[in-house]
């Protein structure tokens, strides 16, 4: 099951408190999926769910708040493998109950957004409104980095009045219009918890942060060993560039090596793979790492004077392509 089919069915059993706050989420429910159309000279109004389960909790809070006696149907379909969908419609007193939910104002005129009574009401009317919103056209991703909660918006009014609702209870929700459609989308992480816990799907928001969370530490485990490759990618280019360079100084200077000078670069050459320190604990007697690299250094240096005396490649010509490190 998707986390948005979990969201729906966590809030299809919340209740949302007050009559006003269940009249609120009937109400967004009819707004974002459903409909008010003439049908033989009379207003019916319908919504079309997702589930069998939501259809009949819409139907019974219809009839226990406005009286109505909704029919359900469900849809015949469409290609194979596409789930079926359900439709609550009202054909008796549809205009009376589209003024109550407000899809109709009390001149007769259709509401293309919310009614200001509810955008404008208590935390759980507006609890109630995002409910019915998400049930009826929501969509819950994975965690990550395109991970968001969107709800799909028939008209730019609609969407505005979510996005206003989200911010009297502090969430941060913007509006966009893609491909002509409108949408109001969450994409940080405190957000989408947010609104999952006003909406009351605590149980999702639990998997869905948990989830995150073990997204976030793998991501970070996957840095680190990548950070790590790189710095012993970096140390080995350096080993090779290094020893490279001190084969040729050797050939460079010939028997012209200081002693001190040939005792580090012997030391490199006999353990390539060893640190400075390693290196400095080998000599006799033994020696820091900045001795070690200080001579090194005064020996590539030497040789390399005394190859731009003879007009012949340095120390730097010797290291593989690729190796030479700055």
């Amino acid at each position: 099951m998707s986390l948005t089919d979990k969201v729906k069915r966590e809030l299809n059993g919340v209740n949302p408190g007050s009559n006003l706050a269940r009249a609120a989420q009937i109400s967004s429910i009819f707004r974002f999926s459903g409909a008010l159309q003439m049908i033989s000279g009379r207003y019916v109004i319908e919504a079309e769910l997702d589930s069998e389960p939501l259809a009949m909790r819409l139907a019974h809070e219809l009839s226990a708040i406005y009286g109505a006696r909704p029919r359900i149907s469900r849809s015949a379909g469409g290609v194979a493998g596409e789930p079926h969908t359900y439709l609550v419609r009202v054909l008796d007193q549809g205009e009376t109950l589209a003024r109550q939910t407000g899809l109709m104002d009390a001149r007769g005129r259709i509401v293309r957004g919310l009614p200001n009574r509810l955008t404008l009401g208590t935390a759980d009317v507006l609890a109630a409104i995002w409910r019915g919103a998400f049930i009826a056209a929501g969509t819950l991703t994975d965690p990550g980095r395109s991970a968001s909660l969107d709800i799909v918006c028939s008209n730019r009014e609609t969407a505005m009045a979510l996005v206003g609702a989200a911010g009297r209870l502090g969430i941060s929700a913007k509006q966009r219009e893609v491909r002509g459609v409108n949408r109001v989308v969450l994409r940080e992480a405190e957000a989408i918890n947010q609104t999952l816990s006003v909406m009351g799907a605590k149980q999702v928001l639990a998997e869905w942060e948990a989830l995150r969370q073990r997204r976030e530490t793998r991501a970070t485990a996957n840095r680190l060993v990548n950070f790590d490759d790189a710095n012993l990618r970096r140390s080995a280019q350096a080993a090779v560039a290094a020893c490279a360079r001190v084969e040729r100084a050797f050939e460079i200077l010939g028997d012209a090596v200081p002693d001190h000078l040939r005792q580090a670069g012997e030391l490199r050459l006999a353990y390539r793979e060893a640190s400075l320190d390693e290196l400095g604990q080998r000599a006799d007697p033994p020696m820091t790492k900045d001795a070690v690299a200080g001579r090194v250094r005064r020996l590539l240096a030497l040789a390399d004077r005394e190859a731009s005396l003879r007009g012949i490649d340095n120390t730097s010509a010797s290291v593989p392509e690729g190796d030479l490190l700055e």
